[in-house]
C-alpha cells in the first residue's frame, strides 16, 4: 500500500496521561485527524477499549503515511494530544502485508461502509 505512492506506513500507539485531558481536547484531536486525512497522511484511527471491551480510557491508535521515520514523528507531535500533554505515543514502521479492504460508496445516500 505504501509502496504504490512511495510512503511508509507508521503505526502510533497513543497512551492517555489523563483521560480528563484527552476529553478536554478532543475537538481539536479530530479536527486535526480530518487535516490529516485531507492531506492523505491519515490510513486509519479510532479509540482503543480496554482489554475487556467495555471501557474506554483514553489511549488510541493511529496509522499514518508518511516519507520517513523523522516526517511520521512530526506528525505524531503535531497531534493536539500529543503537543497538549494529553498522551503521549509510541512510533513504529508498519509493512502491511496481509489483509483485504473493500469499500461501498453509495453517493445518492451519502453512504459509506468498509468491511
Amino acid at each position: 500500500v505504501g509502496e504504490s505512492l512511495g510512503l511508509q506506513l507508521y503505526v502510533v500507539i497513543s497512551r492517555a496521561i489523563s483521560l480528563h485531558a484527552v476529553k478536554e481536547h478532543l475537538a481539536e484531536h479530530r479536527a486535526f485527524l480530518r487535516q490529516m486525512e485531507d492531506a492523505n497522511h491519515l490510513f486509519a484511527a479510532g479509540p482503543l477499549w480496554t482489554e475487556d471491551a467495555i471501557g474506554f480510557e483514553g489511549d488510541g491508535m493511529l496509522i499514518y503515511r508518511a516519507e520517513s521515520v523523522e516526517a511520521a514523528r512530526a506528525l505524531a507531535d503535531a497531534d493536539p494530544m500529543h503537543a497538549r500533554g494529553a498522551r503521549q505515543y509510541t512510533l513504529l514502521p508498519w509493512m502491511l502485508n496481509d489483509g483485504a479492504l473493500t469499500m461501498r460508496v453509495i453517493l445518492s445516500r451519502n453512504k459509506r461502509e468498509v468491511h
